[in-house]
Order: structure tokens, then sequence, then C-alpha cells
């Protein structure tokens, strides 16, 4: 790799290199405001450490300069024309090229700089790495009062209770996996339980479940968040309710 880019894996693949060991893949739905950011984020942690890395935008039907944005900055554009959170993510990790894959919000909460945090652990062995936003910090207006203190230690709660495992945020959207282990989960919704059946299943499944800290920032956009807490919140305790082995 060059010391000022990362390459994608087209880039890889022309100039006859191995294919990327790492694939760090963004749902996106008109994120312009804060896409250019998570970008060079991802790419400077990428660079720094010396990881082969991807970057894929699974755009799922922006209307915005988002997609021009993203190959501009030269990440992989893969366009989802089936609408939903789940949906984009699966394009995405589908033309995924990497061996492990870090998937992770646009809208600049999230901390990129952290996917070598992530990498570490799937190279020792872990099959899901979950971050965990209360053990590395939420930044004031990060998240609303009854979110962290009422409906994320709820469905954590709930999910722990009825799939075991140890994890401490259930509902943090950036984690990491191997690519085989994530063909073995067979995840299927399209909405934002998708980040619950991802744990769900890997429970049932035996799979290795480790958790690294990482932070929670206000997120930069000029307009309202996907997520409706309600809906989303049922949609996840149905799920619950749905795949319980009890």
């Amino acid at each position: 790799m060059s010391s000022s880019t990362v390459k994608t894996s087209n880039d890889l693949t022309s100039q006859g290199e191995a294919t990327p060991e790492l694939s760090i893949v963004m749902p996106c739905l008109n994120e312009e405001d804060t896409l250019e950011t998570c970008i060079l984020k991802a790419q400077a942690a990428a660079r720094d450490a010396h990881i082969a890395a991807e970057i894929i935008v699974a755009d799922n039907g922006s209307t915005d300069n988002s997609a021009e944005l993203a190959r501009h900055l030269g990440a992989r554009v893969v366009s989802v024309p089936v609408r939903g959170y789940g949906s984009a993510l699966m394009g995405g990790i589908e033309a995924a090229s990497g061996k492990f894959v870090v998937m992770g919000d646009a809208d600049d909460s999230y901390d990129f700089g952290h996917v070598t945090r992530f990498l570490e652990r799937l190279r020792s062995g872990a099959d899901l790495v979950i971050g965990n936003r209360f053990a590395g910090g939420i930044q004031p207006g990060a998240m609303p009062f009854l979110h962290r203190y009422v409906g994320n230690p709820l469905l954590t709660r709930v999910g722990r209770l009825f799939f075991g495992g140890s994890c401490g945020d259930f509902c943090c959207g950036l984690r990491a996996f191997s690519k085989s282990a994530y063909q073995r989960m067979g995840l299927r919704t399209t909405g934002m339980e998708f980040a619950t059946e991802m744990i769900v299943k890997a429970n049932l499944l035996g799979m290795r479940v480790v958790e690294v800290p990482t932070t929670l920032s206000p997120d930069g956009r000029t307009h309202p968040p996907h997520l409706r807490r309600w809906r989303d919140g049922w949609r996840t305790i149905r799920f619950f309710l749905l795949y319980s082995p009890r």
C-alpha cells in the first residue's frame, strides 16, 4: 500500500496483489454530510496499521452526492436497491472480498479509527467482535436518555436472557466478523434488527463472540436519523420472541 491511500479491491486486483485482508462496509442513505469523514478515518486507520483494506459503501438509494463522493475518495460503491439497514449491509458484505469485515454507520457517530481493535481480536480467533459503547464512552448528546438508560439496557438484558452470552451492548452498530462466520449465520432480516440477528445467530451456533470498547459521538447529520425508536424496538423484541429456543 502507498503511504497516502488505502487501495480498493479493484486496485489490488488490477495490480496482481493479494485480495485485501479487511473489508470495511458502510451502509449509506443520503450521508454526504459525514461520509467523507468516515471514509478518511477508516483509510487512515488501515494505512497507519499497514492493513490491506478495502472500503465498501453500500448505497441504499441515496438521492444526494454520497455515491459520487465515495467513489472520488477511492471507496467501492455497491448499489443496493432493496431498502433497509439489513438489506444495505447484506449487499455490502456480499460484495466484500476481505477475509474479515468491519461494519459501521456512515453518520460519524462511530470511530473508524478503532478498526484495529476489532481486527486484532478476529486475528486471534474470534468469530464476531461487538463494540461496547458503555465501556468505551458515550459523549454528551450522542444517545438519547431513553435509549441509554432504558432501551439499550433492556434489549441487551432480554437478549442475554433468551440466548445467553455476555454481550453488554446488543445494539452497537460498529462490529466485525470473519466472512466465513457471516456465511454460517445465514442472516435474513432486512431492517434494524439485522444487528440483533447477528448476535443471536452467533450465540445459537456456538461461535466465539467477544467485545471491545468503542465510543459513540453525536452524529454529524443535518437530517433526522434513520432509526425509529418504537418501531425498531418492537421489531427487535419480536425477533427475540420468534427465535428464542425457549
